[in-house]
């Protein structure tokens, strides 16, 4: 995606709804000191140039069963069935991201998986039907953080 120009009121916007996504929109133009029109018209600008993807509801995995996490990186047999091999993922409900990637493998994910029994469950039922060559797995003990990529409007390192 190409890297858009945003002004000051652009990244305060996203700062604030990085923060809190379900922050109301009145209380938005309030801290800017805008309308709640201007503020509308600016995320859904925002929104339309891909720059917000939406908002989401955050669940913890473990407060609904799932108590394993973990990082699968694959070696496909045949490296031309990426696409295929996407599409199969996309069945998995446990199955919560996919990459391509550099480096050694080809492909890695993360999932989600009710205990250790079940993740191996996932591996050999639905997992190694997909033309892979072999896994390697990383299971998370704990997920220490996660945030947002800063939003800050400068272009330095």
């Amino acid at each position: 995606m190409k890297r858009l120009q945003l002004d000051t009121l652009d990244i305060k916007i996203l700062q604030m709804l990085a923060n809190n996504a379900r922050k109301p929109f009145l209380e938005i133009a309030r801290e800017c000191n805008v309308s709640g029109a201007a503020i509308h018209q600016r995320i859904a600008k925002l929104t339309s140039l891909g720059v917000i993807k939406g908002s989401e509801c955050l669940i913890e995995p473990s407060a609904v069963g799932y108590d394993t996490c973990a990082y699968i990186g694959f070696f496909l047999k045949d490296p031309s069935q990426f696409h295929y091999v996407v599409e199969e993922l996309k069945k998995i409900p446990e199955v919560v991201e996919c990459h391509f990637t550099t480096g050694q493998y080809d492909m890695f994910i993360k999932l989600y998986a009710r205990n250790n029994d079940h993740l191996l469950h996932l591996i050999h039922t639905r997992l190694q039907k997909l033309g892979l060559a072999r896994t390697e797995s990383l299971i998370s003990f704990k997920e220490v953080f996660k945030r947002q990529v800063p939003i800050n409007g400068r272009d330095d390192y």
